[in-house]
């Protein structure tokens, strides 16, 4: 037994019911119809779901003739893909193209054909569908294209990260930390999105940086510090000047994460507000996670000793605005390093070879 198809719906609006019973008389053994009387319920109808495939649209009406209604309409982002037709006794050559202009997909002159009236509405909506079909392809196609470009920034900057640490997790923890300082400064959701997907990418600059300084245990030389002072420029560099927003922060923050509030930092002692909001996020974000975290040259410090550290630099190496907001966060810090642990991750990867 065959799956019946739900029909498709049809608005009509006429001011004058006879004409309504003529067009729903010859549309409804084909499509869902429903009716309005004059513009504002016409208007009301379209918003609401399951809103119209297509309006068949009169224009002398009282009140808000067809073309007011269809301005309202197209001007409506809820409404203004809905394909409308006139359906009108106005037959001049300035009435139809005055109909075109607003935005109408056709144009039916009264007394109706119906044959004429099937006929167009039939190949009106099957365009509709097809641009609909055509658009979500596009949303489908826009967003795998985003998810992929997304995972081949997150994986360059593991491919950082596993020069000096063994799972590449740092950015991981790094990027959540990120996301969750960024949204206690700003309900810009698209910004914040911009801080954690970009911060993946600080590091990057540590591939042209020796394995044997980066894996060094102990302190570096001045010779060997210098050398890892160009880690941000180099990260600048591979990123490239973009004008992708998300490309643009990455390379900002792969600059300037390490500069510090007084001045100090490098490679460019910026001092202050000249440090960009992302990469001041991201300096607290990378020293929480890279203290509690054992690194080739380091122990782990405890989360306590790492916050009073950080709180101790306020004003020096961090953002004294910015630093109050990690202890809001902590909670779900810590969450997240508990979620994305090196121990859990290592015994992941063993019980994989057993």
């Amino acid at each position: 037994m065959s799956q019946a198809v739900d029909k498709q719906t049809i608005l009509v609006v006429d001011d004058t019911p006879d004409n309504i019973d003529v067009l729903s008389g010859i549309l409804r053994p084909d499509y869902k119809v429903k009716a309005a009387l004059n513009g504002e319920k016409a208007l009301k109808i379209a918003e609401t779901e399951p809103q119209p495939d297509i309006i068949l649209l009169d224009i002398m009406m009282p009140d808000m003739d067809g073309y007011e209604v269809c301005k309202k309409l197209k001007s409506n982002p809820v409404t203004a893909k809905i394909p409308i037709i006139f359906v009108t006794a106005k037959t001049e050559v300035e009435d139809e193209q005055k109909g075109f202009e607003l935005g109408a997909v056709d144009y039916i002159t009264k007394p109706v054909s119906p044959p004429i009236v099937q006929a167009r509405v039939r190949t009106q909506l099957a365009m509709y569908d097809q641009n609909r079909e055509l658009e979500r392809k596009v949303r489908e196609r826009t967003a795998e294209l985003n998810d992929t470009r997304l995972e081949i920034i997150r994986r360059l900057g593991r491919a950082a990260e596993y020069k000096d640490n063994e799972t590449g997790l740092h950015v991981i923890r790094m990027s959540h930390y990120s996301r969750l300082l960024a949204s206690a400064i700003s309900d810009d959701e698209e910004w914040v999105d911009l801080v954690y997907n970009a911060a993946p990418m600080h590091d990057i600059g540590k591939i042209g940086i020796p394995d044997s300084i980066l894996l060094k245990k102990g302190k570096l030389n001045d010779e060997e510090w210098n050398i890892m002072r160009q880690h941000p420029s180099y990260g600048a560099e591979i990123i490239g000047d973009q004008s992708y927003k998300l490309m643009s922060m990455a390379r900002e923050i792969a600059l300037t994460h390490h500069e510090k509030w007084d001045g100090s930092g490098y490679p460019n002692g910026l001092k202050g507000e000249e440090i960009p909001l992302p990469s001041r996020i991201v300096a607290i974000a990378d020293v929480f996670d890279a203290l509690t975290t054992e690194r080739p040259y380091k122990k782990a410090w405890s989360v306590e000793d790492t916050v009073n550290l950080i709180d101790k630099e306020s004003g020096s190496h961090f953002d004294p605005n910015l630093t109050p907001l990690l202890h809001e966060v902590l909670p779900d810090m810590l969450d997240i390093r508990e979620q994305y642990q090196e121990t859990t991750v290592a015994e992941i990867q063993v019980n994989q070879l057993l």
